[in-house]
């Protein structure tokens, strides 16, 4: 059997919705390895005594490949992660901020309106007094 053929027949062995399938069903990531390593054990054994150096070489490659893929899967999910949470910060942040500008506006209020009665009243009693000394005087 020659090599493209062993590899077409390990990708129709490795099928990725069955495998989502399979995590979702809760195995592990190594479970799921072990499965098909067993389950292709003589494809295997077959494919590695056709490698020549340079396939591994490439074999590498798509390993290295693999990992920036996984690497940016999750720097993908961790920025997505990290804005929520900014959101989220942000929003609790303007949550204070919106109650503390109420509870200022409330103040600020009740003092405008306070101090104007303050001041009629000040001024009404002085008038009241200075009438009265007047009336007396």
């Amino acid at each position: 059997m020659s090599i493209s053929a062993i590899f077409n027949s390990l990708e129709k062995s490795w099928e990725r919705d069955n495998i989502l399938l399979n995590i979702k069903k809760g195995l592990g990531t190594d479970e799921i390895v072990n499965q098909f390593l067993k389950k292709n054990e003589r494809q295997i054994k077959e494919l590695n005594s056709l490698l020549k150096p340079e396939d591994i070489e490439l074999l590498n490659q798509v390993e290295k490949l693999s990992t920036c893929e996984s690497k940016l899967i999750n720097e993908i999910k961790n920025l997505n992660y990290l804005e929520n949470n900014e959101n989220h910060r942000i929003m609790n942040k303007k949550k204070i901020v919106s109650s503390n500008r109420v509870y200022f506006d409330k103040i600020s209020l009740f003092m405008i309106n306070w101090s104007n009665k303050f001041v009629v009243i000040a001024l009404l009693t002085i008038s009241a007094i200075a009438l009265s000394k007047q009336a007396w005087a």
